[in-house]
């Protein structure tokens, strides 16, 4: 009687062994998180087709979110122009200061800059860079003003790994600023007379 209970003590036995080591295993990977990087300055260049008056617009926030206030200056177009517009950024908080456009750029398929009038202000926006599966980058962009207006340009920098929406999205400016993490948001004062 004593021989037919031990084979099934062994195994009982090995069973929970199995279970405990397997359970409490140490080696799982922990998830790899890529550190963002601290966008303090983002620079837009209007230059006018077929004018000499380039616009510059500078947002500094040395510090990053939560301590002293974002310095801005007012971007002042001509109306009924078009423009040609650039974003630079940089990470002022290194010393050195480190220009971080390349590698938003290289990361295309994960970021988006996304343009909003606001307060009456009237302007055409249009994407005109684009990443590898031909959807807007918004690093370069076409401006076209009209008449004479006022109110201010926001614009925000999404960080979307696997999340960017396509190209034929007919609501992709709304639905893009609720996808992802916001890297930067500058919102700059804009006259056009």
């Amino acid at each position: 009687m004593k021989k037919l209970f031990r084979p099934y003590l062994v195994f009982l036995m090995m069973g929970s062994l199995l279970f405990t080591a397997s359970s409490c295993s140490d080696d799982d990977p922990e998830p790899i998180e890529e550190e963002q990087e601290l966008i303090t300055t983002l620079k837009i260049t209007l230059v006018p087709v077929g004018k000499s008056q380039s616009v510059e617009g500078i947002y500094s926030d040395p510090d990053g979110d939560g301590g002293n206030d974002a310095s801005v200056n007012t971007l002042n177009l001509e109306a009924n122009t078009t423009y040609n517009a650039t974003i630079t950024l940089f990470d002022d908080s290194k010393n050195p200061s480190v220009e971080l456009t390349s590698e938003v750029e290289e990361e295309g398929d994960e970021h988006e800059f996304f343009y909003q009038t606001l307060d009456n202000l009237v302007l055409a926006i249009t994407k005109t860079d684009r990443d590898n599966s031909n959807r807007p980058v918004g690093l370069e962009a076409q401006v076209v003003t009209t008449d004479a207006s006022s109110g201010r340009l926001r614009i925000t920098l999404k960080h979307q790994p696997n999340l960017k929406v396509g190209a034929n999205d007919a609501n992709r400016e709304q639905t893009g600023l609720t996808r992802g993490e916001t890297d930067v948001q500058a919102t700059f004062p804009v006259v056009i007379q």
